[in-house]
């Protein structure tokens, strides 16, 4: 990430510490889990906490909350979003643990997976931890009741929508007779990947509602139109992270990891729909990936046979496309403070 959001990313990181840190004291536990009988061991606690630390503290490129922050500052709103950037960053990082246990992935940002390190058992629990540790940021929010409880309800609604997703995913890549199309692919990834961009613009509208002392009522234009564009730029960035996978590969995993996976993302649906015969070679590669792993010969030559085609190229355009108009459409916002900085986040993505 450039090194102009510097001071922001440290902000974010302080909050991010502050709400799981490597070593949870009596107080946080009492806050996480207020009116607890008796007494539980910190080292108890470390136990459930410590798969979604050690996801964080591996870095990670964090533009959802640093979207949330800039959207909020953007519209006059200052740092008032800050502590809500959890409710964006903890949920993709749990999905992340579960992905890789559902994935048979054993690697992540360039480290065993969680599951690996720790066991499935506590990579499971430690994952739906996170989605639900967030909550405790909104009862610390110095927001009006009204606006509380409508970020409660928003964080359900996205929430649901995150699992839809990743059921539709999961139900692809186990059937390869299965051939979704390009919209049901589309909506596969706004609900997975393009929700959570999505809340986090919300969240950015949400917190300057309440640094500016804003009824509900008032904000939903802002909310409805800067979190629909922010979904399109989540489903951009999932595509081109699709397409470097297949290509330069992803920093922290292995080139083509997504064949092992039998994953049916964009290059190899427009692949299976555009060309004849397409289906026995993507059969024969993602078999023989699946029982080789990806030193076997036919991730590359599936991935060749993806670029030759020009089903990479198109791909990477139709990613571009989205993040494309989904900056026009924060670009309406104006140069607000913080909204140069908001538009030049968008272009780092692409």
């Amino acid at each position: 990430m450039d090194s102009k959001y510097t001071p922001e990313l440290e902000k974010i990181e302080a909050v991010l510490s502050a709400y799981l840190p490597e070593n949870p004291g009596p107080a946080w536990i009492a806050g996480v889990f207020p009116g607890l009988p008796g007494t539980v061991s910190a080292d108890l606690v470390k136990s459930l906490t410590l798969p979604g630390w050690d996801l964080l503290s591996r870095g990670g490129k964090r533009w959802r909350p640093l979207l949330t922050t800039l959207v909020c500052k953007s519209l006059g709103g200052g740092d008032a979003a800050l502590v809500l950037t959890p409710l964006v960053e903890f949920p993709h990082n749990a999905s992340l643990i579960h992905d890789d246990i559902e994935d048979n992935s054993d690697e992540r940002r360039g480290k065993p997976a969680a599951h690996i390190l720790y066991g499935t058992d506590t990579a499971i629990n430690g994952g739906c931890f996170l989605y639900f540790l967030p909550l405790s940021c909104i009862d610390s929010w110095d927001a009006p009741m009204e606006l509380k409880n409508r970020v409660y309800r928003l964080w359900g609604e996205y929430m649901r929508r995150l699992h839809l997703g990743q059921a539709m995913d999961i139900s692809w890549h186990r059937d390869f007779a299965s051939l979704p199309g390009l919209e049901e692919y589309e909506l596969m990834c706004r609900l997975k990947t393009g929700c959570l961009a999505g809340l986090a613009a919300v969240l950015g509208v949400y917190g300057a509602a309440a640094g500016k002392g804003i009824r509900v009522e008032e904000i939903e234009p802002w909310s409805a139109r800067l979190g629909d564009a922010a979904e399109k730029l989540g489903v951009g960035f999932q595509i081109l992270d699709d397409v470097k996978n297949l290509s330069t590969g992803n920093p922290g995993k292995k080139r083509g990891d997504d064949i092992v996976e039998g994953k049916k993302s964009l290059p190899v649906l427009l692949y299976l729909h555009q060309h004849q015969g397409a289906r026995d070679l993507v059969a024969r590669c993602f078999t023989a990936a699946r029982a080789a792993g990806v030193g076997a010969p036919e991730v590359e030559e599936l991935i060749a046979e993806l670029d030759r085609s020009g089903s990479l190229g198109e791909a990477k355009s139709r990613g571009l496309a989205l993040i494309a108009g989904a900056r026009e459409t924060f670009a309406m916002e104006g140069a607000r403070e913080g909204g140069q900085g908001l538009l030049e986040l968008i272009d780092s993505i692409s």
